[in-house]
């Protein structure tokens, strides 16, 4: 299934359609003839068909000129994912040099080679994307450095961190994923030019250097063994964004957490018009966090159809490519989807420090139990200290006096430590350890990473005309 795609906030702008424009049926059927043209200019220069042809066919290779209504009514009928464009692109070629076209292809040396260029558009755009979040997370963490509040394990308050820090493990998985869809490069961007079942058997003794002058017009490269059955590349691809996604879905979980009244330490923006419920006219509902949780698990559940599609049977299994083919795009657009969403709440959440300072002290100082912990321990034990420590803060709730008084009558502790030094061990602000570092220390790397990917060409040219 492929989602709507997102419209971006902006007041008076037609929604961009973003990465599912990419996966349009005109867009693929365009990407086939380019694939088309290549083929037929590769095989002139490898002296197989007629340069005349060759350009002949180059020249038309272009979706505009051709009978859609035509190619539609075939396909509904041949019931072929292919021939009926094939068909209609030679009688607009013309008798001449018509019969060249697709002269020694199998269907799914074009379809596939065509995903793939459709695919590294949509790669690109997602690291684009991935920049962005990028560069205004780096900025979130920066600003956020400094803030203390409740770092939580197992939804109970653990030892204080500061948003920065919280931030900062969002970078360093939205970084590590960056770098996991750069390394597909030479394994994603391949060009399946084998013939039927890969053995270059319709193209004679000139099969690598037709499948090299392919993959030069296209910028992608050749396959060791250009069989059918080998997809790994795409899958892979498949995978990462479905990893990426569990990180995007994990944001949306912290983000829609943090947003609950009784937390109330973080907001994902409102943008302008956005109504929270039909009924109640307070609600301010964290659409996009549910959003980035829906469309989480979607993704992710096609991590599974895409290793189910490596499972041909012998030389190919049309099938399985048909699988990977839906799930390919599915992931693609779901992934660009939830990017532009976090986008929004990374650039524009709101945080209250107020809330976060009010949270921090609910426990009356007893989220600074390990640093007293460990201070104590150098006197009697870090084992003994442990248990004393847990026994006043077992007793404090039940009992309802504070922590510290507990602590200050306590006889270990309170011969150990004095009250002034009592209470700065458990001062949330003075036990951050280096959660202020960390949140610049990827700040920079988030920066460093947006600006390579700011790099990036538009769009790598194809050279068929």
């Amino acid at each position: 299934m492929i989602v709507a795609p997102f419209g971006r906030f902006t007041e008076g702008r037609v929604p961009d359609p973003g990465i599912a424009a990419l996966f349009t049926r005109e867009n693929r059927w365009q990407a086939r003839l380019d694939v088309e043209a290549a083929l037929a200019l590769a095989e002139a220069d490898a002296g197989v068909i007629p340069k005349e042809s060759a350009r002949a066919i180059a020249l038309t290779a272009r979706i505009e000129k051709l009978d859609i209504k035509r190619v539609l009514e075939a396909t509904a009928s041949a019931s072929h994912p292919l021939v009926p464009l094939i068909e209609e692109f030679a009688r607009t070629v013309g008798s001449k040099h018509g019969g060249w076209v697709h002269w020694g292809a199998t269907t799914q040396n074009i379809t596939q080679t065509a995903d793939v260029l459709v695919l590294r558009d949509a790669h690109r755009a997602i690291l684009q994307q991935l920049g962005r979040v990028l560069r205004s997370a780096a900025v979130l963490a920066d600003d956020s450095a400094d803030l203390p509040m409740a770092g939580r394990t197992h939804s109970q308050h653990a030892v204080p961190v500061t948003f920065g820090f919280k931030v900062a493990v969002w970078i360093d998985q939205l970084v590590a994923h960056t770098e996991r869809l750069e390394r597909l490069d030479d394994r994603l961007f391949c060009v399946l030019m084998g013939g039927a079942a890969g053995t270059f058997a319709s193209f004679g003794d000139a099969g690598r250097v037709i499948e090299a002058g392919v993959a030069h017009r296209l910028g992608l490269h050749p396959m060791r063994v250009p069989s059918r059955s080998v997809n790994d590349g795409i899958v892979e691809l498949v995978l990462v964004l479905a990893q990426l996604a569990g990180t995007i879905g994990k944001i949306g979980k912290d983000v829609y957490a943090l947003m609950q009244p009784e937390f109330g330490e973080a907001s994902e923006p409102v943008p302008e018009g956005t109504v929270g419920s039909s009924t109640m006219p307070h609600k301010r509902n964290p659409q996009l966090a549910l959003d980035l949780l829906t469309m989480s698990a979607e993704l992710r559940a096609l991590a599974a159809p895409a290793l189910e599609s490596m499972l041909h049977d012998q030389e190919a299994n049309g099938a399985m490519t048909a699988l990977l083919e839906d799930v390919s795009a599915s992931a693609a657009v779901l992934a660009g989807d939830m990017l532009a969403r976090l986008e929004v709440i990374v650039s524009g959440l709101e945080l209250n420090p107020a809330r976060m300072r009010a949270n921090i002290r609910l426990s009356e100082g007893m989220i600074g139990s390990e640093a007293l912990m460990l201070a104590l321990g150098e006197e009697i034990g870090r084992q003994k200290a442990h248990d004393i420590v847990f026994e006043v803060a077992q007793a404090a709730p039940q009992s309802g006096k504070p922590f510290l008084e507990l602590l200050q009558a306590d006889p270990v502790v309170g011969a150990a430590f004095t009250e002034s030094e009592l209470r700065e061990l458990i001062d949330p602000a003075a036990y951050l350890g280096l959660s202020q570092q960390i949140a610049r220390e990827l700040a920079g790397c988030a920066v460093r990473t947006s600006d390579r990917l700011r790099r990036l060409p538009e769009r790598t040219p194809v050279m068929t005309r």
